[in-house]
């Protein structure tokens, strides 16, 4: 029988600086395989572009409430998973994100508004995806781990050293793709990593309905894919972790499976009603938990950052989120037939026909609102 052991994540989540913001000594395995503290200035770049994440998040969820995105789930609470893997990633890398992961989309240098305009429904992705290495944000669960391990295996026999990150949640866990990403990348050693965002909850359904396994790191060794279990709310032990799994991959090891135990602060959507399925008090305890609170407190304790530092960075996403909001107040000029395009490269008859009937709907719309502006003027 073959030793697996290497393929076992750690028994309880990799955790680096505790709730408190205090350091804390990781396992001895934790340690065996690397898992160090970053250095200050990597924690410093992750706490800001959290502090800028989480404003464009809250901002975000105020354009729902008026009118100007159709729909939006934050990712609150979520923040150090949301940041520090995309800011370890290389240039030549590629992201496939969740409709979820819109912070991690920020954080990648894709501009706010293009990211919304998926959300808002104008466009079919508001980026372009070659140019940022970006898939579109998946909506249907999991779909995302076949084409990440997939395009994995086409850097891979290009000769490249790039590498596919492939964010997902729990709820995507149960779900076939998920599982055939993993058995793909797998024996094709094809370099993915995949983040399962266990945020505890798919929609309204709770991680213990879902699975029985210890923990959801442990379905990757069954498709011989090397795991591991995080603290997702401690930003220095995700980027240390997932520094270790690009590493692994990028050595062309095969993929590795990251679980990173976290929580949704906020509810599923600004369609949901988060309070029929989970309780004040389990909310306000994971409050306790923030992860920008967290890194926070372990910069300033450690001399790393000061008041002066904080409020420049406050400052900074302000005037960000100011400028979404003017940028998101503008109406934007709308093409219907656009609907059509990029749905085939070549496109199919039943496709013209529908183009054409939009069309001359369109059409009549406009003759007739100019027939009635006519007999309006000569009256």
């Amino acid at each position: 029988m073959s030793d697996i052991t290497h393929l076992l994540p750690c028994p309880e989540p990799v955790q680096l600086i505790a709730a408190d913001g205090t350091a804390v000594e990781s396992s001895e395995q934790a340690r065996e395989r690397g898992y160090a503290m970053p250095e200050a200035e990597d924690l410093l770049a992750v706490w800001r572009a959290m502090v800028i994440g989480r404003r464009f998040d809250a901002q975000a969820t105020a354009l729902t409430k008026q009118g100007r995105l159709a729909v939006y789930p934050s990712s609150r609470g979520q923040d150090a998973c949301q940041v520090a893997p995309v800011l370890a990633l290389g240039e030549q890398d590629w992201l496939f994100p969740t409709y979820r992961d819109s912070m991690a989309l920020v954080t990648h240098g894709i501009d706010p508004v293009e990211v919304l305009t998926l959300l808002r429904g104008d466009w079919h992705c508001g980026y372009d995806p070659q140019a940022t290495r970006t898939a579109p944000q998946c909506t249907p669960l999991a779909t995302q781990a076949v084409h990440a391990a997939g395009a994995a295996h086409g850097l891979a026999r290009r000769g490249t050293d790039a590498l596919a990150l492939c964010l997902i949640g729990d709820g995507a866990t149960s779900e076939g793709d998920f599982h055939e990403g993993l058995n793909f990348a797998a024996v094709f050693e094809a370099p993915t990593v995949f983040l399962v965002q266990n945020n505890k909850y798919a929609i309204s359904v709770p991680l213990a309905k879902q699975t029985k396994a210890p923990a959801l790191a442990y379905k990757g060794v069954g498709y011989g894919v090397r795991s591991e279990q995080v603290d997702g709310n401690d930003p220095a032990a995700v980027l240390a972790v997932m520094r270790a799994a690009y590493a692994h991959a990028r050595a062309g090891h095969g993929p590795v499976l990251v679980e990173a135990h976290t929580y949704r602060m906020e509810a599923h959507t600004n369609a949901d009603d988060a309070t029929r399925y989970r309780t004040k008090d389990e909310v306000d305890g994971w409050t306790g938990q923030d992860p920008i609170v967290r890194l926070q407190a372990y910069l300033v304790e450690q001399g790393h950052l000061d008041d002066a530092r904080i409020e420049e960075v406050r400052a900074e996403a302000e005037e960000l989120a100011a400028d979404l909001r003017t940028r998101m107040n503008a109406e934007p000029t709308v093409e219907p037939l656009e609907l059509f395009d990029h749905v085939y490269a070549e496109p199919t008859p039943q496709l013209r026909e529908q183009r054409e009937m939009v069309r001359t709907e369109l059409a009549g719309t406009a003759t007739a609102a100019h027939g009635s502006t006519q007999t309006e003027d000569a009256t």
